[in-house]
């Protein structure tokens, strides 16, 4: 796993600013036939089983990669567990891979705390190469019924745009696939700079 290059206070600071308003930028609109098919992986869960992603064919997937110390993906964890608690039973399902550095030592005890309803995996960086290097988190996917990318979101964006996103392909409203950025100016846009992600 990656080395964390970030000082504990560049962090601290970098988690209170992720808690302002995100910025927003929407790209081109592309439609469903234009989806990419999201790439497939083989991961562990918090009880040791292993899955695939593709093992959720069938499903409306939210897939969050994410970490224990970022602050706007902490933000972002009460409204993928409401989704869950939401819409499980139609063929929903809220995946999270985190890129904690220490793996479970971080993340099991977070997920104990938190009460995490969804299942969770730890990443790897054959699946961040997969996702296009990951640079920063949250990254977050949105994937239709038939496991391709329908929505993308870069960093802290808002609990509507997910559940807007999730209802669209729930009640079968296909047709465009969106790609969602906070803006990419500090961490106080909604966003953090994986460490070492970027560098020269």
């Amino acid at each position: 796993m990656w080395l964390r290059s970030i000082g504990a206070v560049v962090v601290a600071g970098a988690m209170l600013a992720g808690c302002s308003s995100p910025h927003v930028v929407k790209a081109e609109a592309k439609k469903e036939k234009d989806r990419h098919r999201a790439p497939d992986f083989t991961v562990k869960d918090a009880t040791g089983a292993s899955f695939h992603l593709s093992d959720y064919k069938g499903k409306v997937v939210l897939l969050n990669f994410w970490a224990t110390w970022c602050g706007p993906c902490q933000i972002e964890i009460p409204w993928f567990m409401a989704f869950e608690n939401t819409y499980k039973d139609r063929n929903f399902a809220v995946l999270g891979v985190s890129f904690d550095d220490d793996g479970w030592t971080s993340v099991k005890p977070f997920i104990e705390k938190k009460k995490l309803n969804y299942r969770v995996a730890i990443g790897t960086e054959e699946i961040s190469t997969l996702y296009g290097g990951l640079d920063s988190l949250p990254t977050t996917f949105i994937l239709d019924r038939e496991g391709r990318i329908a929505a993308t979101h870069v960093g802290l964006v808002s609990k509507s745009d997910y559940e807007n996103d999730i209802l669209h392909l729930l009640d079968n409203k296909d047709g465009i696939t969106v790609e969602k950025h906070a803006a990419n100016l500090n961490p106080g846009a909604g966003l953090l700079r994986r460490p070492g992600a970027g560098a020269n």
